[in-house]
């Protein structure tokens, strides 16, 4: 009876209200992950998740995600849920603060429309939803059911597999568009080989990727940047950068094809058709991918 009360009185309001938040958090970033894996994959590599493992890692993370949020949103599965959120909160946080010399500043790209840069304010938000989660781990009732609480995960991953095989369906079948303005000029993107270059003029990692690319020895490529922002400053980046390349402002346009989080972001087209991508993560050989393709020297 004593636990009863537990449960009942104002620690089983505070458990449902912590769980509550915490399932609203949980689920749109899960969901957010797994209704674009590709993109989110491209973040993964931006918090320098090896190319290798980062749609495993993406797909993985999308999945916990949603679960735990499912899980906590079921009073009889709410136990559970927390100590999956509570788990996937203290491996974030562990992760973030090994790599914090080379991330500190850097978006953690954990929920759309928010931007929360790794800091000290990073870390206090975490800990603020860890404690939410012990909250409604200690405060809940026992939680049962366990078989229905597995079928409820099979059928997330059941989506994130479909919604996987969709994008990468989609993907395939890229169309770009057959002609943009580049300098004020008509260009067309279905003649010969074009590399087209997504940046934000102040990201450093934008900035060090395109004075990789000025050193390549292009054979008969044309290069092409997109600035993502401040599309007034891509001469001043052009010119700091070394890098030859015309401008075009069709961004929007570029991006209802090419869907990816923050740039960097590349693109190489032959012919109209998208030979490959590059995010410019550590680990990826973008230079090794040109040249086996005959791009680059």
């Amino acid at each position: 009876m004593a636990d009863a009360g537990i449960y009942n009185g104002w620690r089983g309001w505070v458990a449902a209200v912590s769980a509550v938040v915490l399932a609203a958090l949980f689920l749109v970033a899960g969901i957010w992950k797994l209704s674009d894996p590709f993109a989110t994959a491209e973040r993964m590599t931006q918090a320098l998740i090896p190319k290798a493992l980062a749609m495993p890692v993406a797909l993985l993370a999308g999945i916990a995600d949603t679960w735990a949020g499912v899980l906590l949103l079921v009073p009889r599965w709410r136990r559970w849920g927390a100590w999956v959120a509570g788990l996937a909160l203290i491996a974030f946080m562990t992760y973030f603060a090994v790599f914090y010399n080379q991330l500190r500043g850097e978006d953690c790209n954990c929920f759309p429309w928010l931007r929360r840069v790794v800091g000290a304010e990073f870390f206090i938000s975490d800990a603020l939803m860890l404690a939410a989660a012990v909250f409604a781990g200690l405060w809940s009732a026992k939680s049962t059911h366990m078989k229905q609480a597995g079928m409820a995960l099979a059928a997330v991953v059941v989506m994130a597999l479909a919604v996987y095989g969709a994008t990468l369906t989609q993907r395939g079948n890229v169309r770009v568009p057959a002609r943009i303005t580049v300098d004020g000029k008509p260009f067309s993107l279905h003649e010969g080989r074009v590399l087209v270059y997504f940046f934000d003029p102040e990201c450093m990692h934008c900035f060090e990727a395109a004075k990789e690319m000025s050193e390549f020895a292009w054979k008969d490529v044309r290069v092409v940047v997109a600035p993502t922002v401040n599309p007034h400053w891509a001469t001043a980046f052009l010119r700091d950068t070394r890098l030859r390349a015309g401008v075009t402002l069709d961004v929007a346009r570029l991006r209802e094809v090419f869907h990816f989080g923050d740039p960097p972001f590349g693109a190489a087209i032959e012919n109209g058709r998208v030979l490959a991508t590059f995010t410019f993560a550590e680990g990826e050989d973008a230079a090794g991918i040109l040249r086996k393709d005959g791009w680059i020297e």
